[in-house]
């Protein structure tokens, strides 16, 4: 599973069912399950989501719809002493860790919602692209110092591998051999920039090479391959006294089907046509397919699945709506010491709240 230049591995067809001469992950029924149920859930998580911000009650928000297999079956692999660096769209990662409302919190605007992740060995939120990468290389590296024995799952989109952060990151996490997976989300686009046109490598998986240390490319629309791949890739990082490198780079080949965010529209760069593609490989029906197959989920235990994420996801909204928060939060974590210009900021809006009354400056004209 080292060959850069071959094709993604599988183990479901697009229509899900086994693939001819793959191996099916060893995993009990409650496991494929729960990555079935995460998956939904994610995927509903993520309409209320986008609807909610349409109604002006979250902020901008980046959607995962086609990606829910490689943040929800990545995690499912992993001990729950591991940790997960990601960006911003990996969401099902959080639903598998115990999503909850103070998640939403942070799309409303609330810093504490990063805090809350912590608590599930999730770091926080990262906007900034590639960024995150050297402190996840980092916590790995602090880990196999100390000896805890605990991976890093860091993910990031294929756009990241044009910055700096990215090379810094692979080249240390080669040369001081740390557990960590730099798990890289392919959708093909980063933002409205075609992943041909950022790089003349002729996979990202390939980038890998430069630093010596192994990678693979997976189908990351597969969620059995994907658990797989990420499953070998943490055991190898657990194995310190092996001869090979611990530090894998996974390559998760998938597609986002909505826009880039809430403020993107991706009909200015791309055409239906492309999207109805890579629906064909949808992760949630080829998951279900295989489940069916195997008698492991029916029309009623769908039918209970469906209620319990609307109930949950309803609970979650009003959770998050119902916290109060208080304005001067905002300019709290900016920086470890506030610069004039925040404290000015915030000055100015205590101001006006003291002038005009906060009913004023949250009504809708």
């Amino acid at each position: 599973m080292s060959d850069t230049a071959d094709e993604p591995y599988r183990v479901l067809s697009e229509s899900g069912e086994v693939r001819e001469g793959a191996t099916v992950p060893d995993l009990d029924r409650e496991t494929l399950l729960g990555i079935y149920v995460g998956m939904r859930f994610s995927r509903r998580f993520d309409e209320r989501a986008i609807s909610l911000q349409r109604q002006g009650r979250i902020g901008t928000y980046p959607s995962l719809a086609g990606q829910e297999a490689s943040g929800v079956a990545s995690t499912y692999a992993l001990a729950d002493d591991d940790w997960i660096q990601y960006q911003y769209r990996e969401h099902g990662a959080a639903v598998v860790r115990g999503l909850g409302p103070e998640y939403l919190r942070y799309w409303m605007g609330d810093e504490a919602g990063n805090a809350a992740l912590a608590d599930d060995r999730i770091l926080p939120i990262n906007i900034t692209i590639g960024g995150q990468i050297p402190h996840a290389v980092g916590l790995a590296w602090a880990s196999a110092l100390d000896g805890a024995g605990e991976c890093v799952v860091c993910h990031f989109g294929e756009g990241a591998t044009s910055e700096g952060d990215f090379h810094e990151a692979a080249n240390f996490a080669g040369v001081f051999d740390v557990p960590v997976v730099l798990f890289c989300n392919n959708n093909g686009w980063a933002i409205s920039h075609p992943a041909e046109s950022q790089t003349a490598s002729e996979t990202f998986a390939g980038k890998a090479t430069a630093y010596g240390i192994p990678s693979v490319r997976v189908d990351g629309m597969d969620p059995l391959a994907v658990y797989e791949v990420t499953k070998r890739a943490v055991e190898r990082t657990r194995d310190a006294e092996s001869e090979e490198p611990r530090p894998t780079l996974v390559e998760a080949v998938q597609y986002r089907f909505g826009a880039h965010t809430t403020a993107d529209d991706p009909t200015n760069y791309r055409d239906e046509e492309e999207v109805e593609r890579w629906r064909a490989k949808d992760p949630i029906p080829r998951m279900e397919r295989f489940l069916r197959d195997r008698s492991l989920l029916d029309d009623a235990t769908i039918d209970a699945i469906e209620t319990r994420i609307e109930e949950e996801i309803a609970d979650l909204i009003d959770g998050a709506e119902a916290m109060e928060v208080a304005p001067d939060s905002m300019f709290e974590y900016v920086f470890a010491e506030q610069t004039p210009r925040i404290a000015e900021g915030q000055a100015y809006l205590r101001a006006l709240r003291e002038r005009h009354g906060d009913e004023a400056l949250v009504r809708d004209e």
